[in-house]
């Protein structure tokens, strides 16, 4: 299980090639409030690579730039630390490199956030956008074939209870490490930003949560039927995502004790969102939809079977995220 985990976190990476009233912004200020030191350090958690890679940090050196110009004090230097699984293309990453802001230094760091990346007590703010509804591996029971999932690659509308099971469980162990690995490396009173994909309703199989994937599947079924991948191949398939619902993810921080939560935003995003909000046809958007799953999926399908795989069209509907604004306790 271990070398298959090992394999997935090479592969569960994009494909190589937050405004001023949100929550991230009054985190950054509530910061900003306290005691700020010289030097404050940074982590973007499931960074990607591409043009957009530094946006987030981008945006959080200005909240915090201009915050010290409001209090008549100097910037200080900004220690950045761009995180995701070492597959991700780290060598394409661009960005704004800080001059504005004064100092900026930037290291990569190619590893699971489900392990330790930076030593203890470094850090003053942590950001990971879109990445926490990714398990560190599938469920043991799916790997150990304790539980079947057959022609299907996640959590489908037709879910055994058993499945579902599986799927909360390893959710509750990745998400409670996850916190103790970043409690143990930010300071006392730093802040934590967690936006990603999470579900509205107790309803563990909701549409929102399960069109994608289940298209997805629909799809590989399709090339399975042409004979162009093996049936035994694709029930050997599963993706190790999984959307919580909203109340899980408060349960778990509270359990995990180290973190308070200073707000939690429900967003219902329409599929449109990859478009940058723009309204095509229906056609158009599905495509572009399409194009963006491939970015996320492509990795780990041509791990897997060897083949590029294009996922099927879409329909509109909306689909759910959250964020989470936490402060570390003293």
């Amino acid at each position: 299980m271990k070398k298959e985990s090992m394999g997935m976190q090479q592969v569960i990476c994009m494909k190589g090639g937050v405004g001023e009233g949100s929550q991230h912004s009054a985190s950054l200020l509530g910061l900003c409030c306290t005691t700020l030191p010289e030097s404050v350090a940074i982590a973007d958690l499931g960074c990607s690579s591409g043009p957009n890679t530094f946006c987030a940090v981008s945006e959080i050196m200005t909240i915090i730039y201009k915050r010290c110009c409001q209090l008549v004090r100097s910037p200080p230097r900004f220690w950045v630390f761009s995180n995701d699984l070492p597959g991700n293309d780290f060598n394409s990453m661009r960005g704004k490199n800080g001059e504005e802001f004064g100092l900026c230094h930037v290291a990569a760091v190619p590893a699971s956030f489900y392990h330790k990346l930076v030593p203890p007590r470094t850090l003053q703010f942590v950001h990971s956008a879109c990445s926490l509804h990714w398990l560190s591996h599938v469920p043991p029971e799916l790997l150990n074939k304790q539980i079947s999932n057959k022609g299907k690659i996640c959590l489908p509308k037709s879910s055994s209870t058993p499945l579902i099971d599986a799927y909360a469980a390893q959710f509750q162990r990745d998400f409670s490490l996850f916190l103790r690995l970043r409690a143990e490396e930010i300071v006392p009173g730093g802040r934590m930003v967690l936006p990603f994909k999470a579900r509205r309703t107790p309803d563990p199989v909701p549409d929102e949560s399960c069109l994608l994937q289940d298209q997805l599947a629909q799809a590989l079924q399709e090339l399975v039927s042409e004979w162009l991948i093996a049936e035994e191949k694709l029930d050997s398939y599963n993706v190790p995502y999984y959307e919580p619902y909203t109340e899980d993810i408060v349960t778990e921080i509270e359990k995990e004790g180290s973190f308070g939560i200073n707000g939690l935003e429900i967003m219902a995003l329409p599929w449109d969102s990859p478009n940058g909000g723009q309204n095509y046809d229906r056609s158009t958007s599905a495509q572009k939809l399409a194009k963006s799953m491939r970015a996320v999926h492509e990795p780990m399908l041509a791990s897997h079977f060897g083949a590029e795989i294009i996922a099927a069209d879409t329909r509109e509907v909306e689909h759910v995220a959250v964020l989470v604004s936490m402060t570390r306790k003293t």
